[in-house]
């Protein structure tokens, strides 16, 4: 049993040591069809709890090899919020931790809950996984405990997004097949447009999920951005293994296209030739672009689409 796990290098939260909420077994209120776990009955509450004291003193050890920290990332073998001492470990946490950054990665299961928000808005950063806003596909995908509503999630999310004064960041994870169609992007994107999120980022599956379903293709992810407005600030989420087809921009295209969706350097380097990064950055000594930083990633836009 390891509580502590890491450091992990992360382009988006530099040096992050994540901390294992639920180190013994998978103890979560969704089943979804992407986890990397194995499939399990759904929960609503841990039955095995590790102590505040436990965690606390394997974070403390872990920091004291560990100096040079950016994030304590908050998660587990399922869901950190089903944790029943998260309020009181996060108050100790943030009594010794310093400059160090805390985040939490949440599948938004309990965001109604009065006690999980009043957790979560002593976090300096809170990561929202909302993969479906249709009830059809919520079931399909994340498949929850009956004790779950989608719109209790949706009211959730907009309750803590007015009263959160960190950084709220979005996670949409797409599978093909599922999420990845028209209606369910405009769905997505009308609530979306509620929340005053950092940063949303649209992700595939990345590693080998517990059931038989497939991931989407960088291509695929991009074009789906391109559904969600310019208004909203959308990432997507590359991962190294994450390929697309290089495309061959002229200037006029490359200006055309990150008018439409700002793009970041990485998805720069998967979508573009060669030839056209080399146009891109010749745009770029030449002033044509502002940089926008959201939540630790920069983008690029045209200046003239401001």
């Amino acid at each position: 049993m390891s509580i502590i796990f890491g450091p992990i290098n992360s382009r988006r939260f530099g040096k992050s040591l994540g901390v294992d909420l639920s180190p013994s077994s998978k103890q979560c209120n969704f089943d979804c069809l992407y986890c990397e776990l194995k499939g399990a009955k759904v929960v609503d509450s841990f039955s095995e709890v590790v102590s505040v004291n436990s965690v606390v003193e394997a974070i403390k050890e872990a920091l004291s090899v560990n100096q040079d920290i950016d994030y304590l990332t908050i998660t587990a073998n399922g869901e950190p919020t089903l944790y029943p001492h998260l309020k009181e470990l996060i108050v100790k946490i943030n009594s010794f931790k310093g400059d160090i950054k805390t985040l939490i990665l949440t599948n938004s299961g309990t965001i109604n809950s009065r006690y999980t928000q009043e957790a979560l808005v002593l976090f300096d950063s809170v990561k929202l996984s909302l993969d479906c806003a249709t009830k059809h596909c919520f079931k399909l995908l994340d498949r929850a405990s009956k004790e779950i509503d989608l719109d209790s999630i949706k009211n959730g999310m907009l309750e803590f997004s007015k009263v959160y004064k960190g950084e709220l960041l979005i996670e949409v994870l797409f599978v093909e097949g599922i999420n990845d169609n028209r209606d369910e992007i405009k769905e997505l994107n009308s609530f979306l447009l509620e929340l005053n999120a950092k940063r949303i980022d649209l992700s595939t599956v990345d590693r080998p999920p517990a059931y038989a379903i497939k991931p989407i293709s960088y291509d695929i992810l991009h074009q789906l951005s391109l559904g969600f407005s310019k208004d909203l600030p959308i990432s997507i989420a590359t991962k190294q293994n994450l390929s697309g087809k290089k495309y061959n921009y002229s200037s006029s295209e490359i200006l055309n296209t990150l008018s439409m969706r700002p793009l970041s350097k990485d998805d720069i380097e998967i979508l573009f030739s060669q030839e056209s990064i080399d146009r891109f950055n010749k745009l770029l000594s030449s002033d044509k672009f502002v940089t926008i930083s959201s939540a630790g990633v920069e983008f690029f836009k045209p200046k003239e689409s401001q």
